[in-house]
């Protein structure tokens, strides 16, 4: 893949109103300017050229990968799961819904009763969990990962959930306490990594989400061909929990910009501003964010999103409150001030408690800040 970058440099037009005395020095930034662009340029072309080149690799799967356990198979793991098979990947799922299991076994993918047998038959397990308590239950619990002693078959757990990074990193110290029942490889114990994702439904299906990572960044880098199965970037963060932090921080910040954009767009509307208008001078100005050039809340305005769809879709607003939740907590732990969050938390927490936490939590739109919807040619 190739980035072409077109920069036209008129010297005339650049120097042409100028004094003289000024017009060696203009042109002399202007030519600094466009080498710094297209250095950048170049940078960005073999970034993606990596990820493309990590992405092709899991194409055929290395043999410390090649057998995959997954267990949560809701919205975001299902789609997961059938990347990794597109990808040549041998899979082997759990989940407590049975309609799911069956609708995977029918694909010729074993499936098993509990997390310890997805463990038993497997280099690596993956979990898409909604919840801490679930994430503790399946590593820890009755028939959990870590049922079987002291010997783990896996040298790798990966947890892609949404956590608190303190839960990360309690799971990630009680792993160091296994051994591996058997060497896989070079690899003589077993690590754990948490590397939730951002992205929504659609990009868990189209392979486009990004991995945020925590742990061991030797296992992070082995690991690779693994992620770049399931999206287009994958960032390490540092140690255990920095990953599942980085999570926090992202959608900490998406709630804000959301809510931020809700009501801008609102407003305007009450003082006579359309949407639309709005929209379209927020993307070309200093407003401009991913919850108003790619995921407009404003019905009727962008179509694929799901205010185009009755907010039915995308990121439930019950999860964007359990995220702000864990977003609280963290920042109480950390003595850092947090009155954004603190208020979108309310905020979120209001609409769940209406009946709209299975909308995108983009409908804070219509159902909190009372906004209109628009025809897209207005």
């Amino acid at each position: 893949m190739r980035q072409n970058l077109h920069v036209n440099l008129d010297k005339s037009m650049l120097t042409r109103s100028l004094p003289l005395r000024n017009r060696k020095g203009y042109l002399s930034m202007a030519i600094c300017k466009l080498k710094s662009l297209l250095s950048l340029s170049k940078c960005n072309s073999a970034l993606v050229s990596s990820s493309i080149r990590a992405f092709s690799s899991a194409q055929v799967p290395p043999n410390h990968l090649r057998n995959v356990g997954f267990i949560g198979l809701g919205n975001m793991g299902s789609r997961m799961a059938n990347n990794l098979i597109k990808a040549g990947f041998r899979l082997t799922v759990h989940d407590l819904n049975s309609d799911v299991l069956e609708m995977f076994s029918q694909m010729g993918v074993p499936t098993k009763k509990t997390p310890y047998e997805v463990s038993e038959a497997s280099d690596v397990v993956i979990t898409m969990l909604p919840t801490s308590a679930h994430v503790i239950d399946v590593y820890t619990g009755p028939n959990g990962l870590l049922h079987g002693g002291k010997l783990l078959r896996p040298w790798l757990l990966l947890d892609s959930s949404t956590i608190d990074p303190q839960t990360s990193r309690n799971l990630s110290a009680t792993v160091t306490n296994y051994i591996l029942r058997e060497k896989k490889g070079e690899w003589e114990k077993p690590f754990k990594l948490d590397a939730p994702v951002s992205g929504s439904v659609t990009a868990a299906e189209a392979g486009t989400l990004t991995f945020m990572v925590g742990g061991s960044e030797e296992a992070f880098l082995a690991a690779k061909p693994l992620l770049f199965s399931m999206g287009k970037s994958a960032i390490y963060c540092g140690g255990a929990g920095s990953g599942s932090a980085a999570k926090i921080c992202n959608n900490l910040a998406l709630a804000v910009s959301m809510l931020g954009i809700s009501e801008a767009l609102a407003l305007g509307q009450s003082l006579g501003v359309s949407a639309s208008t709005l929209t379209n001078i927020f993307n070309c100005s200093s407003a401009r964010c991913w919850s108003s050039d790619a995921y407009n809340p404003v019905p009727g305005l962008m179509e694929g999103v799901p205010s185009s769809g009755d907010y039915n879709g995308g990121f439930a607003s019950k999860l964007m409150a359990k995220d702000l939740n864990l977003a609280v907590e963290s920042a109480k732990l950390a003595g850092c001030k947090y009155p954004l969050t603190s208020q979108a938390q309310k905020i979120y927490t209001e609409l769940c408690s209406v009946g709209h936490e299975a909308k995108d939590f983009s409908c804070a739109f219509r159902h909190y800040y009372s906004g209109i919807d628009e025809p897209h040619d207005q």
